[in-house]
């Protein structure tokens, strides 16, 4: 592409001065190389610098100066663009001719030329377009009338001239003087245009202009535009100095007032007031010897600032934040045991691992008054209570208490602070909440220490090793402190749905209490305690306007509400509650229409509900899933707790591939190979299918919801049971589900999540679940009343999974007919091809 940057031009055509603008003619060809331009339009007598970036076209430039050094220059019409081959319709047939005075090639292949434009010309016709568009010339001159009226637009042009040059930067007392000195008017003309930078078409115009005159009329109606737009200006700027003067003509009366106040001792300096107050506070807290010594320096550099210093309120902010944080000061423990079971049981029902470990905490403190301070990470579904504990512990230990979230946190900074050299900068987190709290053993929470984010502005993961290691945050270092703060009081929480996307280190130093999902009962309980007194509160009803009867409730959580947690619970009772309040309000009579009498109770009850909430959520599918061979039902683990997952299998002809589908991650993929290399074994050598019949046909193995990304090696038995169960034509039994992950040779090996599986196949209506039997250890963790009606299989090896699983005595299918014709045709085969040949076909 062409392009010639107009800034430059000006800035090197005006440099020149007087001499150097208005070149002399010389001798032109009379066929010329043409190079299109898309502006702006390069007037005669100047010098202008142009940039050539096509392959073509910087080739023309260098055959153009190995001859003659002289090219014309020919302005693009409006839709045309640059490029290698340009047609000659694309060009305006006038342009000026120019002589290459220097070259300089770039590093990107492209070429800087400087052209010292000649004369004007006209393209007659084109000689040669490959491979340069060559064209043959007629040079235009300029069409002057020598008369009065001639001389008068040439003394008005250059008048309107002197006076753009008090504010236009381009109308220099050179470009004047060369306006003098031209060699005639047409010239003059040339320079103003090329000073007024007119738009593309415009200049175009003036360039195939040849009449002087015609020039002149034209450039007046440009000059008296520029005139008005440059008459606008000076009004806009008068005003603005005109209010700048009012502004510090005030100011200047303000601070004599001041000065004059001060005098007579009316009113103390605003400086002076403020570095004693800092001084006073500063000697009041018991600040560490470094940090004193710090906060001294920074006051002896306040005192000599002015209060119009842009760095006066950076060290007046640094010293606010100094004296408001807690380095000496802390609440008293409540180390009462008692006290602190009563009101942890008032306000969470079960959460028996935190409870007990804030009772193991305040005993520690009473054997030993000074202990560091501890970190302690809660994880468990959404809604189970974690972030709402955080307070509960700080109340029980008469603490403050600051929160704070890490959810899509990406800078480091938010964590140790900005330094100061930054406008704006601000303390962490961290130092912020200590801040707030006003004491230095105050508990701080970290909600959703999982969903940190990263990014170039660095990690804030490892920025919070520093904060959470006992070993460092005794002198944890803010970046806009700049000075060590301990942190070996403060009481860690932080809080997380699941511990795989928290880094290792971080990790280790945090101790992990896992909070498992609500069982039913544990749902109706906290139900009737805390989750319907605070909507019947929070709506505005008394427990006689509204009863929710217990069947209701447990329909509610079975049929509308299955997550771990009781967010969705607690919507629902609140929707409720808000529809209630509605029903009696709309029963009160108007105003002045009988009494005010109390309404009728409303009672909900299992039957209504639907009338309340709508249609169910959830069906026990189970039963209805599993209708053929080739279907079972697994239990997963997921951040939002336990769940169940279907997989089924389904076989069509093909040639013996394993198709995976249901967004099965690589550890599940693998999963499914082992399931299938087993199933494949034990067909062949107890179903006698045969190996001809595995490569016909393709087996499908699908989880549903393939929405959802699902990983892990949990559901290797459910896989080979399924895989199983297509082969074998026996189906799987209702309401019975597995967990367990498979090895190669059958054994069953222990899988996680026990607790929050078991939970979600009893929402679900499971009633026989079969698990490894060496998680047999962690049933010591499932209440009693969890697995209540439920029975459990502990298994070591898949041929137990299969004999639990699948249905006996099924008539045989047609897949089995099919397999047992096949075995019998092979054993045809061997009596009369021979054992060699029968072996190959097989």
């Amino acid at each position: 592409m062409t392009e010639s940057d107009n800034q430059n031009r000006r800035s090197q055509a005006t440099s020149a001065g007087a001499g150097g603008l208005i070149l002399t003619d010389q001798t032109l060809p009379p066929n010329l190389f043409v190079l299109p331009i898309n502006g702006p339009v390069v007037f005669p007598t100047l010098l202008a610098p142009l940039l050539v970036t096509q392959p073509r076209l910087v080739s023309m430039i260098e055959e153009a100066i190995n001859r003659q050094r002289v090219i014309g220059l020919l302005l693009t019409r409006d839709t045309a663009e640059i490029k290698d081959e340009m047609r000659p319709a694309d060009l305006h047939d006038i342009g000026v001719a120019v002589k290459i005075v220097k070259r300089l090639r770039m590093p990107d292949g492209s070429v800087n030329l400087l052209v010292h434009s000649m004369k004007r010309f006209r393209a007659k016709r084109v000689l040669s377009d490959q491979p340069y568009l060559v064209v043959e010339t007629d040079y235009l001159n300029d069409v002057l009338e020598k008369s009065t009226e001639q001389d008068a637009l040439t003394r008005t042009v250059i008048a309107h001239v002197k006076k753009l040059s008090e504010v236009n930067p381009f109308f220099t007392e050179e470009m004047r003087l060369a306006m003098i000195n031209a060699p005639g008017p047409g010239t003059v003309a040339d320079l103003v245009a090329f000073a007024l930078s007119l738009p593309k078409g415009d200049a175009q115009q003036f360039l195939e202009m040849l009449p002087v005159k015609a020039r002149f009329e034209k450039l007046l109606v440009h000059l008296r535009k520029e005139q008005d737009l440059a008459d606008v200006q000076r009004k806009i700027n008068e005003d603005v100095n005109s209010k700048i003067n009012k502004l510090q003509r005030e100011f200047f009366l303000k601070e004599q007032m001041k000065s004059i106040r001060r005098e007579l001792g009316m009113e103390e300096d605003g400086r002076e007031k403020s570095v004693r107050t800092f001084r006073e506070r500063i000697e009041s807290l018991q600040l560490p010897e470094e940090a004193k010594k710090s906060a001294m320096e920074e006051l002896s550099k306040f005192e000599t600032l002015s209060e119009n210093s842009p760095e006066y309120n950076v060290v007046r902010g640094y010293l606010e934040t100094i004296c408001a944080l807690p380095w000496s000061s802390e609440t008293k423990d409540n180390l009462d045991l008692e006290n602190a079971r009563a009101v942890l049981n008032s306000e969470h029902y079960g959460l028996e691992k935190v409870k007990d470990r804030i009772i193991e905490f305040l005993a520690v403190r009473q054997l030993k008054p000074d202990p560091r301070g501890s970190i302690i990470c809660l994880v468990g579904p959404p809604g189970v209570g974690k972030t709402s504990v955080g307070k509960s512990i700080a109340k029980t230990l008469g603490r403050k208490f600051y929160r704070f979230s890490l959810g899509g946190m990406r800078d480091e900074a938010e964590i140790k602070g900005h330094r100061r050299t930054y406008v704006g900068a601000m303390p962490g987190k961290v130092i912020q909440g200590l801040k707030r709290a006003g004491a230095k053993n105050a508990v701080l929470m970290l909600d959703e220490i999982d969903k940190l984010g990263q990014s170039f502005q660095g990690d804030p993961a490892s920025a919070l090793l520093e904060v959470l290691d006992p070993e460092q945050n005794h002198a944890f270092l803010d970046h806009y402190l700049d000075l060590p703060f301990d942190l070996s009081r403060v009481l860690f929480i932080t809080t997380a749905n699941t511990t795989a996307n928290i880094p290792g280190p971080l990790l280790d130093r945090m101790e992990v209490i896992e909070l498992p999902g609500y069982t039913l009962e544990e749902k109706e309980d906290i139900a009737l305690r805390f989750v319907i007194p605070k909507e019947l509160e929070a709506n505005g009803l008394k427990p006689e306007h509204l009863r929710i009867e217990k069947a209701a409730l447990r329909k509610m959580i079975t049929d509308y509400a299955r997550e771990p947690g009781l967010r969705t619970l607690q919507q629902l009772v609140g929707r409720i509650a808000r529809k209630a309040a509605a029903v009696i309000v709309s029963r009160r009579p108007t105003k002045g229409r009988g009494s005010k009498k109390a309404s009728k109770s409303i009672v909900i009850g299992a039957e209504e509900l639907v009338n309340w909430l709508g249609p169910k959520r959830f069906y026990n599918e189970v039963a209805e899933r599993i209708t053929s061979p080739g279907v079972a039902v697994g239990l997963a683990w997921t951040p939002m707790g336990g769940d169940i997952l279907f997989i089924e299998a389904s076989d069509i002809p093909g040639t013996g591939n394993l198709k995976l589908t249901g967004q099965m991650g690589e550890i599940m993929t693998e999963s499914a190979s082992i399931a299938w290399s087993y199933v494949k074994r034990k067909s062949s050598r107890e179903l006698q299918i045969g190996r001809q019949f595995f490569r016909s046909h393709d087996y499908h193995l699908h989880i549903p919801a393939g929405a959802i990304p699902k990983d892990g090696p949990s559901a290797g038995v459910t896989m080979a049971t399924a895989l199983y169960s297509l082969l074998s034509g026996r189906k799987a039994k209702h309401r019975l589900a597995m967990t367990g992950e498979l090895s190669l040779v059958g054994k069953v090996l222990p899988v996680g999540g026990i607790k929050e599986k078991l939970l979600a196949a009893r929402r679900s209506g499971i009633q026989t679940v079969v698990l490894p039997k060496l998680n047999q250890k962690d049933m010591a963790e499932v209440p009693e009343y969890a697995i209540r009606g439920m029975t459990l299989h502990f298994v070591n090896h898949i041929e137990e999974v299969f004999a639990l699983a699948l249905e006996e005595n099924q008539p045989t299918s047609k897949r089995m007919f099919r397999h047992g014709t096949y075995s019998r045709v092979l054993r045809s085969k061997k009596k009369t091809i021979g054992r060699t040949a029968a072996k190959n076909n097989y």
